[in-house]
């Protein structure tokens, strides 16, 4: 009895080592994403190589050229109202990947996490094999089906390449109010790759379908990789200053008062208050 009570134990030993092993082998065939990533080039456009405003050069169909072009003259006189952060709703995709604050991706072999610290946004990206779901509920960062690939043979995976679906509106692609169509059927693809040169550089190659668009857009977001990293917590209700009336930006003082954005700017509406004179 002893003995076979032995046997067993050895036994399910072996198959405990075994599959240490096996999870061993197969974790070493992602790539090392951990720590905290910042990104390289600030600003508010979604190009970081390119100038703000007009300088991105989106391939804008007249129609959206022309939103476009309204929501600059707004935000160049102080307006706000276009820009879906100012009301603290989600950035989400491809806006979230500017990484206005740190981030981290936690790779694990059916999901990749993508943690963003500014206002807590989350990605899910499936790598399990999974199709697309039937009617799923639209969110801002959408639904991301992945694709781990294995450029060189080396049995080791060297890029992600992610398409992003089901998303939710409204959404802009940065802080200029960049329109996205109104349909929400925006199609977005990524690769998700360490830099050869530098393995402390991630990557992102992010290509934007879209019907507000002629063709395609594609840009390349990077990021660089802290080992020691410290994380905070950035939440729009917090700090958000401005305050949207009607068809008006305010902001409030730091006394509490609501103060103008734009010259000329007047009160907004009281109507629902007693003027009465004293």
């Amino acid at each position: 009895m002893r003995y076979r009570c032995a046997s067993r134990t050895a036994a399910a030993m072996f198959v405990l080592a075994a599959a240490v092993v096996a999870a061993r082998a197969d974790d070493a065939k992602y790539p090392d994403w951990s720590g905290q990533w910042i990104r390289i080039g600030g600003g508010a456009g979604l190009d970081p190589t390119k100038p703000l405003g007009r300088g991105q050069q989106p391939p804008f169909t007249p129609e959206y050229q022309a939103i476009w072009e309204t929501r600059l003259a707004d935000s160049q006189a102080g307006g706000q109202k276009y820009n879906p952060q100012i009301h603290c709703l989600p950035s989400g995709m491809p806006r979230m990947m500017m990484a206005y604050d740190p981030m981290e991706v936690i790779v694990t072999p059916k999901i990749t996490y993508v943690q963003l610290t500014y206002d807590s946004e989350f990605r899910r990206i499936y790598t399990d094999g999974r199709d697309w779901p039937e009617n799923p509920e639209r969110t801002f960062a959408g639904y991301s089906i992945g694709k781990w690939i294995d450029d060189d043979g080396d049995g080791r995976y060297d890029a992600l390449e992610v398409e992003t679906r089901d998303l939710r509106g409204p959404r802009v692609f940065d802080g200029l109010g960049t329109p996205m169509h109104e349909d929400n059927q925006t199609v977005i693809k990524e690769r998700i790759y360490l830099d050869k040169d530098d393995l402390d550089v991630l990557n992102d190659r992010i290509t934007t379908i879209d019907h507000a668009f002629t063709q395609p857009w594609t840009v390349t977001r990077s990021y660089k990789r802290d080992r020691h990293e410290i994380w905070v917590e950035n939440f729009c209700h917090v700090s958000n200053q401005y305050v949207i009336i009607g068809d008006d930006t305010f902001v409030l003082s730091g006394d509490g008062y609501l103060m103008p954005v734009k010259k000329g700017e007047k009160p907004p509406d009281l109507r629902y208050f007693n003027q009465a004179e004293k």
